[in-house]
């Protein structure tokens, strides 16, 4: 007779945080920030709220770190193979390749972009946090600090390597360069003024390195 083996306490625990973050993604995408409650997603995963609590203080926190994991999973997937690699918010690593070429490393990534911004499972909690982070000063305080500011971080550093090598004017603001890259595709996507693109985050880095690039 085989021995009885007792079941994995921490391979249950990893597939019932797995089904809290998917479901807290899903609902706060249907429903909005502010309707979702600690109850509805429990039902939706299947699990009691008390495991919840257990694991998370608020409603906040389930959604942030639901968040942050999804956020990191996409970029590890978008990683270009021989890129940079840098500490990601979800622990994994991924960063802004340096070929040498900054034109084309910011095409890569801004394209990479667009495709989690159009990507139906990132685009409707995103839409969902972003817009309730506008009205919770202290969510969106949270929202900049773990998730964004990270991400602007990688940017920063490709854009000064890219100033060592000569490659951007030695004058250049990095954190107002980045902006330059990253305020159209946000604005284009908030606001659904035409369709976001490969083609487009092309453009905005022609445009963006057409004013950066050191003068004769």
């Amino acid at each position: 007779m085989a021995p009885h083996k007792a079941p994995d306490a921490s391979r249950r625990s990893d597939r019932s945080r797995r089904a809290i973050y998917d479901a807290a993604l899903a609902l706060v995408g249907e429903n909005g920030y502010r309707r979702t409650t600690i109850e509805g997603i429990a039902a939706r995963a299947g699990v009691g709220k008390q495991t919840i609590y257990r694991w998370w203080p608020s409603k906040a926190a389930v959604l942030m770190e639901a968040f942050l994991d999804l956020a990191a999973r996409a970029a590890e997937q978008a990683a270009p193979e021989g890129g940079g690699e840098t500490d990601s918010p979800g622990g994994g690593e991924y960063g802004i390749p340096d070929t040498g070429d900054l034109a084309a490393d910011l095409k890569l990534v801004l394209r990479a972009t667009v495709d989690e911004l159009n990507d139906p499972l990132m685009e409707a909690p995103t839409r969902a946090l972003t817009a309730e982070g506008i009205v919770d000063a202290k969510l969106g305080a949270e929202f900049i600090e773990k998730l964004l500011d990270p991400q602007l971080a990688l940017y920063v550093t490709r854009l000064r390597a890219a100033q060592e090598a000569g490659h951007l004017r030695a004058d250049a603001d990095p954190r107002i360069a980045l902006e330059l890259l990253i305020a159209p595709l946000t604005h284009r996507w908030l606001l659904r003024t035409l369709p976001l693109t490969h083609a487009y985050a092309d453009t905005i880095v022609d445009y963006a390195l057409g004013g950066l690039t050191p003068r004769p």
